[in-house]
């Protein structure tokens, strides 16, 4: 697994390893004032570790003086159940369990007995939707493509009568009768306060657990997974909103309650309440959300990540909808065909068995399920905004989507995508219904492989932690060009178009730019907003106790320039200019006050610290002036031997 990785080696999603990786490395951190660290074997820390990243009071002071990295252990990698037989490790104990004769729900849309309804209260008038966005970009013969589906689906701003979608009231006014419903069994829903957006306009999610109860203490006890379900993060996409609506409902008294035997769900609906209101893409200061999650510059962006950090869910899912006309029907004078647009997390150092994890256990079970209903599916795609660049790119591979870093939060996270944006109301159930779909496969997946996936996450973080100081990383890849055939529909006719495309895929990473792999990476004491941000992702920071020194790789500057944040569809919404700068590191003993911050990369969030610290590359902390100059940060090559503050939770 520990492995030099060149600039022109293709990443290759799913390619997985078989044979034992080498001895690992991993310590535990003991918490006691100014004494050497003792150190334990990588189970042993894992059981006692705890949540990592919260944001943590400084207590007293703490020695750290030898290895970090000191204590070694054999950690196989774990065979993965359903491999061929001669590829198996003999360690049955190392084994993912795999769960068999898991009772799950059957698909919603059937009747249900003894479901208690709480009548939802009509508030303020529904807004009515623009005239232009009630208007359908193409004819009937397209439109015939798209057919109601025979279930149909009910809240607020499903009702036949309305023009608009649920309002942010009636949201939360569907949240809370959910919660506050006569109790079912032990079946309990709580309503989660997560925070507030720029406008004012409560972020809600919904926690749905049989748990004993609602704490975290609770949830930890119960020993289930949890899963995050995300949707409009974008406010012009509506049908995810609506369909997380029908799901919470339905695992709270509904078909998709026995779930709740297996794992936790918590449910936000609307990540981006004001753009909803709005009818925008962004957030009220026009940031596109979804390319905030490693920089956290919004609130929005940052109450997701507390969730994350919080819950430390085993999947993540973002439910989002596409541009079905537009830039499609000028640049190819053809429409999209697809029900959904499906993609998981595509980014350097995203984990292999992860990927596979996606792959295996997620994205085909959802391709199934699709096609069971009648839908159709196609990996996420999008062109961008220039009427004369022709390639479809997938979802890009920067660590700055909810995407692709709940990826590097050792999670699955999927990306799902029906078509919507330009749609108005056209389609809605059929949309919902996608998303439902899509949804549900993923919960009875994540039911049906939890114990699997908590094993290979374990793996994974053990693994992450074990590569300090070895080998390299990839501080930026690329998608791989290539191309393929891509069918859309003709515009007139609504009959299949196949057309031959040049596409970049994400699925085969190319890095165009590696480096050993530091031990951790030294921060500057005035660095505190980095800090801030990185804990808040639930990255590990140390504060220096006492001056020390250390060998480190400083970043001599080469060249820079002022430009902008791109992603595959052109310039991102919102963003100020960012520092582009060419670095090349130069080792040196440094000294090092108290006060200033160590980022050990011995930890299982590794490559989140890595993506935001390298500061040569678009998304990190020093481009976007969230690090204020290179001086005030450093690679540091071997294990410190410094005096760390203590901490606690």
């Amino acid at each position: 697994m520990d492995r030099a990785v060149s600039a022109d080696t293709p990443l290759a999603a799913g390619a997985v390893n078989i044979a034992p990786s080498p001895t690992v490395s991993q310590a535990k951190h003991t918490m006691t004032q100014r004494h050497t660290l003792s150190v334990s074997t990588p189970a042993k820390a894992a059981q006692s570790t705890p949540r990592i990243g919260h944001p943590l009071p400084w207590r007293g002071s703490l020695a750290l003086v030898a290895l970090l990295l000191s204590a070694c252990a054999s950690t196989p990698l774990p065979p993965w159940p359903g491999a061929p037989t001669a590829a198996r490790s003999t360690t049955a104990e190392s084994m993912p369990r795999v769960q068999r004769g898991i009772v799950v729900p059957a698909p919603l849309g059937q009747a249900r007995d003894n479901v208690v309804v709480t009548p939802l209260q009509v508030g303020a008038p529904t807004p009515a939707a623009p005239a232009s966005a009630a208007a359908a970009p193409y004819g009937p013969a397209v439109a015939a493509r798209f057919a109601e589906p025979s279930t149909q689906y009910s809240t607020p701003g499903l009702a036949p009568e309305r023009r608009g979608f649920t309002t942010n009231s009636e949201l939360g006014q569907w949240l809370h009768n959910i919660a506050n419903a006569a109790p079912r069994g032990p079946t309990q829903a709580s309503v989660l306060q997560l925070g507030a957006s720029q406008q004012g306009e409560p972020i809600l999610g919904l926690l749905l657990t049989r748990a004993k109860g609602m704490d975290m203490a609770s949830l930890e006890a119960n020993g289930r997974s949890t899963v995050v379900l995300i949707g409009q993060q974008h406010g012009d996409e509506p049908a995810g909103s609506e369909a997380l609506l029908v799901v919470a409902r339905e695992l709270a008294q509904g078909l998709l309650e026995p779930l709740l035997d297996r794992i936790n769900v918590v449910v936000i609906p609307r990540a981006n309440p004001d753009g909803a209101t709005n009818g925008n893409r962004t957030t009220a200061n026009g940031v596109d959300m979804n390319r905030d999650h490693l920089l956290l510059n919004t609130p929005e962006a940052r109450a997701l990540a507390r969730v994350v950090r919080d819950y430390r869910p085993i999947l993540v899912l973002d439910a989002h909808e596409f541009t079905v006309a537009g830039r499609y029907l000028q640049k190819f004078n053809a429409i999209q065909r697809y029900d959904a647009l499906l993609q998981y997390t595509t980014t350097a150092n995203y984990h292999e068995f992860l990927t596979k994890a996606s792959q295996e256990w997620y994205h085909q079970p959802m391709l199934g399920a699709l096609q069971s209903q009648g839908m159709s599916s196609e990996w996420y795609y999008t062109t961008s905004t220039q009427p004369d660049d022709k390639r479809i790119s997938m979802g890009g591979v920067q660590p700055d989507t909810g995407r692709n870093v709940n990826g590097l939060k050792n999670a699955v996270s999927l990306l799902v995508e029906t078509r919507g944006v330009g749609l108005g109301r056209l389609h809605i159930q059929r949309r919902v219904h996608t998303q439902v779909t899509t949804i549900t496969s993923a919960l009875r997946s994540t039911a049906e492989r939890a114990a699997d996936l908590e094993q290979v996450r374990s793996y994974v973080a053990r693994d992450t932690a074990s590569k300090a100081c070895k080998g390299q990383v990839v501080i930026e890849a690329q998608a791989t060009p290539m191309q393929r055939e891509l069918t859309m529909l003709d515009p007139d006719t609504g009959a299949d178009r196949t057309l031959k495309v040049d596409w970049n895929s994400s699925l085969a990473l190319r890095p165009v730019k590696s480096r050993p792999r530091p031990c951790g990476y030294w921060l500057a004491a005035h660095a505190t907003a980095a800090v801030e941000r990185l804990q808040m992702l639930g990255v590990q920071v140390l504060r220096i106790a006492e001056p020390g020194a250390l060998l480190a790789d400083t970043y001599h500057e080469t060249a820079r320039e002022t430009t902008e944040r791109t992603d595959v569809r052109g310039t991102i919404a919102g963003g100020s200019s960012i520092i582009r700068t060419q670095v090349t590191p130069v080792r040196s003993a440094i000294d090092v006050p108290a006060g200033s911050f160590y980022v050990p990369l011995n930890q299982g969030l590794a490559h989140l610290a890595v993506a935001a610290l390298e500061p040569d590359t678009q998304s990190s902390y020093f481009a976007n002036r969230l690090i204020d100059e290179l001086g005030s940060t450093a690679r540091v090559m071997t294990v410190p031997s410094l005096v760390f503050e203590e901490s606690d939770e």
